[in-house]
């Protein structure tokens, strides 16, 4: 005759454990878009990358910015193969009187191994003006090569996005793709950026109070999503204001799920699948 006491305490347990286990351990989670190369980790990269790790985060995007970070990007790849992926491109922001120098470094790079993407590269109306018809020019110039090679762009722009869309949808016929880093424009702009068959990358900005961000997300579907930090930058509460790193993408997802009141297993299952679609990795 079966214990049945034995038996009811095992099942008591086994719920118990199914209630209580963090099921996070399952799931898979893509940081498209991370400076992780960068000073501010250059003390403890391992720490963070274990960190990140134990969050599920498996890959990690490190897009360029100019010649200047070049090396200290390749570096990290080489350090963690199929972890780390370099992008390589010129930053709006990097653009000054010496772009046409900095974009022929971008293009001999190109033309010598593959990259993930070409990266970051837009255009930024914020910090300074000086430079805006170059700023275009580069963009436009770096768009023509991800089409040449085949690769998708990560597209950095900040108080320009109509303008940045208008350049985009120029090569929208050619096959251009990709992803809009750090998305925080209207609900009307994410539609046409949608219909351009790009991404909506999204990162801290979705964890702040007053970013408006999660009204529009909420009319979005997780299939046009995928998730970033920008780490060391636009760190999500409730570390806002100090420095970002890939492990804080689970404050993100979170707060996506929430948003989208689906599962966190889901989010990270969604969006995972997204970043492999864009980067072919």
């Amino acid at each position: 005759m079966a214990d049945y006491s034995l038996i009811l305490k095992i099942d008591f347990y086994i719920s118990i454990f199914l209630i209580t286990f963090d099921f996070t351990l399952f799931m898979i989670i893509t940081d498209t878009h991370c400076h992780l190369y960068s000073e501010e980790f250059a003390g403890d990269i391992d720490d963070v990358l274990q960190r990140a790790e134990a969050e599920g985060v498996q890959k990690f995007y490190l897009p360029g910015i100019d010649s200047t970070a070049i090396d200290s990007m390749m570096s990290l790849e080489q350090r963690f193969p199929g972890k780390c992926f370099a992008m390589m491109g010129l930053h709006p922001c990097s653009v000054k009187e010496n772009y046409k120098e900095e974009l022929e470094i971008v293009e001999q790079w190109l033309a010598k191994r593959s990259f993930a993407a070409v990266g970051e590269i837009g255009l930024d109306y914020y910090w300074d003006k000086t430079y805006i018809t170059e700023q275009a020019k580069a963009f436009s110039t770096q768009i023509e090569w991800s089409i040449q090679y085949g690769l998708p762009i990560s597209i950095h722009t900040r108080n320009a996005m109509a303008e940045t869309i208008q350049i985009v949808k120029r090569y929208v016929s050619k096959g251009v793709r990709g992803i809009f880093h750090c998305f925080s424009g209207s609900y009307e702009q994410a539609v046409e950026i949608i219909n351009a068959g790009f991404y909506l990358g999204i990162g801290g900005v979705l964890t702040y109070k007053n970013a408006g961000l999660a009204e529009i997300l909420k009319k979005i579907e997780l299939k046009h999503l995928v998730l970033e930090t920008d780490a060391p930058y636009l760190t999500p509460a409730p570390f806002r204001g100090k420095r970002n790193e890939s492990s804080y993408l689970k404050y993100i997802l979170a707060k996506l799920a929430e948003v989208k009141a689906c599962s966190l297993q889901e989010i990270a299952a969604v969006t995972t699948a997204n970043a492999e679609n864009i980067f072919f990795l």
